[in-house]
């Protein structure tokens, strides 16, 4: 009996830590991923409050979509990085939103300011900018770090 109340007990702490499928990307696009030695980046952009709907909208309907206007090698940036998107605010209120470059390209674009002109020339890409920086409640963080044999 115990064990059948441990069980349960788990089975419903567990169905409380399965996100949401609404939460789930809709379309999953296939890409590899770092092979042991190859870089990894890892951009963590603290996002005020108040701004998270201008931040999600600036990604999902301004920046991904704009790759499409690039080569195909500078899309690849864009295939080999993903968004993982908060579940809860930080302690100070913000919401962190990671970007993971699996694996990094080197010499890849990934100069948001850069892409932006690129994708839309200097006048809209100055626009477009100004809702990612707005939205931006510090500098964030960053990292590079080296994919391990596991």
């Amino acid at each position: 009996m115990k064990a059948l109340l441990l069980s349960l007990l788990l089975g419903i702490l567990l169905i409380g830590i399965i996100p949401d499928p609404a939460y789930s990307q809709t379309k999953q696009t296939p890409r590899s991923t770092a092979a042991s030695g190859d870089s990894v980046g890892v951009i963590v952009n603290y996002v005020k409050a108040d701004k998270r709907m201008q931040f999600e909208r600036f990604l999902h309907e301004i920046f991904w979509p704009g790759a499409t206007k690039l080569s195909k090698e500078e899309q690849k940036v864009f295939r080999q990085t993903r968004i993982l998107q908060p579940t809860a605010a930080e302690p100070d209120g913000t919401y962190a939103y990671f970007f993971i470059m699996d694996p990094v390209i080197p010499k890849g674009n990934y100069d948001i300011e850069n892409l932006l002109t690129r994708m839309f020339g200097e006048t809209t890409g100055k626009e477009h900018l100004k809702l990612f920086t707005d939205a931006l409640a510090n500098e964030g963080k960053s990292y590079i770090e080296i994919q391990s044999r596991h």
